[in-house]
């Protein structure tokens, strides 16, 4: 990335700045989220901007000794917005702090007394610039004191945020929202699917060129994933793929078109009444598209029978409805949604609650059609906590209606319950050696050797050596026993003045070491299974299973477990005995202590007249 710039520090900084402010601020999250993501916005538009404007005048004309003034048409042929010097980030920064006196006008006329009303009418004029955004930025600043406003966007003022190209507004961005989304526990994180559940999506589903729909986009997450996986393949995302969305809740479908612009992306969304996924094919793409990516609310009931049969897309039936004509649980009907819609071609991948997998009545029903058609290409298990507000388990689903005809009778399961990184005691992930790691199951089960190939040499450039992984990751864990010792021994010799900037030396060699070792422990997870590409079940992570195995001995289930089994236990040649008294050992000398330490606290309170 271009100047050398921190990109996780810059997020935590401009992070902890805007929340400090909002923690001294009457305002809840709620009401801080948008008008914060909108400054984000705001701030990228005015950079790409700048950037625009740049190659602009350099090829400007000139007339009469003077260059010829840029023009809204100019920016339009290069897919960026014009923005008029009110709208301009700089002229909103610098404004004087008595803005009564400065008498300013509003694009209706009015004059503006607040920093509030100046900065809404900076969103206003930017909207009509651009049809996808209209209507959809905040324009509540004046729920700020003038003070809290300017900090704010002094915060956001930070020259790194320039560097577009490295998309480093469109990183923060996602960063603010994800840190909404565990803050806003009131709205349950439904605007925000984690991130790397939406890179496994797309990693497996491969995005190259064609329409995507995303019937419940929230954010749209599953947008600028695909954008980013489309332009790293060397195309260019808005001309190879179209998107659409369908999102009832309309403030999270303002999120996902700024989400979008952030991240240079058009596509067409349509949010409200109108785009309730289970009434309405908003955009009539039924049978159209070539790729569907959504994380459904789970578990919906209530949904009218007949509303929902009448809108079609339905090729399986209804699942089960109640006496009140309606559906107890939405699942099954989201599940028919995503396979509808695919055209003879399409890949869909979505997030499904776990019990689907394996729940009975219509249900079950409607999953012996979905595996008849041959369709069903990959079930993954998720553990729990991967949720910022929930932590319940998940599924991913994958159907493939271009399955190579190899692959027709066959289903991949995989179980990574027991697969992730813990970020702190409410959070899972995947890092990003683990998704490459499980998508490289997914390669060998499609014969796709040459990416898993690609994926050793990828672990091989980044440790630097040719050594075996296993040998690797030994050096590197002594290598950091060692810095460990070394730095203790040498912090304590340090004189006071010094220990701190000496600490924070060896603490960042350390964390280099530790990157790296995590590196080696994932590559050395893929090695020991899979070798140099040769595919074999894992028992307690992944099996193929056929149609006939599915249907006669597993009662249709798709639950990675029931397939995969369990790992072996490995021995860890210790006396089972020998531990247990050794434990009884240990907690009879805690429990000493623990006595010895009440005696002295009772002796003590005595002494006190207690």
């Amino acid at each position: 990335m271009a100047k050398g710039v921190n990109i996780k520090k810059l997020e935590t900084d401009l992070w902890e700045s805007a929340d400090l402010l909002r923690s001294g601020s009457k305002l809840t999250s709620n009401q801080y989220c948008m008008p914060v993501l909108g400054l984000i916005f705001l701030r990228y538009a005015y950079s790409r901007f700048k950037i625009v404007e740049a190659e602009i005048i350099k090829n400007r004309p000139v007339r009469n000794g003077r260059v010829l003034p840029v023009e809204a048409s100019d920016f339009a042929e290069k897919s960026a917005l014009f923005l008029p010097k009110e709208a301009q980030y700089s002229y909103l920064v610098n404004l004087p702090a008595n803005i009564t006196a400065q008498k300013l006008m509003s694009a209706d006329g009015h004059v503006m007394n607040s920093l509030g009303e100046v900065v809404n009418n900076a969103m206003g004029l930017v909207e009509a610039q651009s049809e996808q955004l209209s209507g959809v930025l905040p324009k509540d600043y004046t729920i700020f004191s003038d003070e809290l406003l300017a900090e704010l966007l002094r915060i956001f003022n930070n020259d790194a945020l320039d560097d577009v190209g490295g998309d480093v507004i469109g990183r923060i961005y996602e960063y603010f929202l994800n840190k909404f989304a565990k803050n806003i526990a009131s709205d349950d994180g439904v605007f925000f699917t984690p991130k790397p559940l939406v890179k496994m999506i797309v990693n497996i589903l491969e995005p190259k060129t064609g329409i995507l729909l995303d019937p419940a986009c929230g954010s749209g997450g599953m947008f600028v994933q695909t954008g980013d996986f489309v332009n790293a393949s060397g195309m260019v995302a808005n001309n190879a793929m179209t998107f659409y969305g369908q999102e009832k809740v309309e403030y999270n479908a303002q999120l996902c078109l700024m989400n979008m612009a952030v991240h240079g992306l058009t596509g067409v969304i349509k949010s409200g009444d109108e785009a309730n996924t289970f009434y309405h094919d908003a955009h009539n793409l039924n049978g159209c598209c070539d790729y569907i990516m959504a994380n459904p609310p789970f578990n919906v009931d209530k949904v009218k029978s007949e509303s929902s049969a009448a809108a079609g897309r339905l090729p399986f039936g209804l699942p089960s409805v109640n006496k009140n004509k309606e559906v107890g649980n939405g699942n099954y009907l989201w599940i028919s949604y995503f396979y509808s819609y695919l055209n003879e071609h399409g890949r869909a991948g979505f997030v499904m609650a776990s019990s689907s997998t394996d729940s009975q009545g219509k249900d079950k029903d409607i999953r012996e059609q979905l595996i008849d058609t041959g369709h069903v290409d990959v079930i993954i298990s998720v553990a729990n906590n991967f949720f910022y507000t929930k932590s319940l388990p998940c599924s991913l689903w994958f159907f493939d209606k271009g399955k190579a005809e190899e692959l027709k009778d066959k289903v991949l399961f995989i179980d990574a319950r027991n697969y992730y990184t813990v970020v702190d005691r409410t959070l899972n992930e995947w890092s990003e050696w683990q998704l490459k790691n499980l998508n490289a199951i997914v390669w060998l089960y499609r014969g796709e050797l040459e990416k898993y190939s690609s994926l050793l040499a990828e672990y091989r450039a980044a440790l630097g050596s040719e050594q075996t992984f296993s040998e690797i990751k030994a050096q590197l864990q002594d290598t950091i026993k060692a810095k460990r010792e070394e730095a203790k021994t040498a912090i304590e010799k340090a004189g006071r003045k010094d220990r701190k900037s000496l600490q924070a030396k060896f603490d960042e060699e350390i964390s280099q070491l530790v990157d790296c070792f995590n590196v080696a422990n994932e590559a050395v997870w893929l090695y020991e299974k899979f070798g140099d590409g040769d595919y074999k079940d894992i028992p307690g992570l992944c099996k193929i299973a056929d149609r006939k195995t599915i249907k006669e001995e597993k009662g249709c289930s798709l639950t990675p477990g029931a397939y995969v089994g369990v790992a072996p236990v490995a021995e860890d040649g210790v006396d089972f005995s020998e531990r247990m008294a050794e434990i009884h050992r240990e907690l009879s000398k805690l429990q000493a202590e623990s006595n010895d330490l009440m005696d002295t606290i009772s002796t003590n309170l005595k002494g006190m007249g207690l």
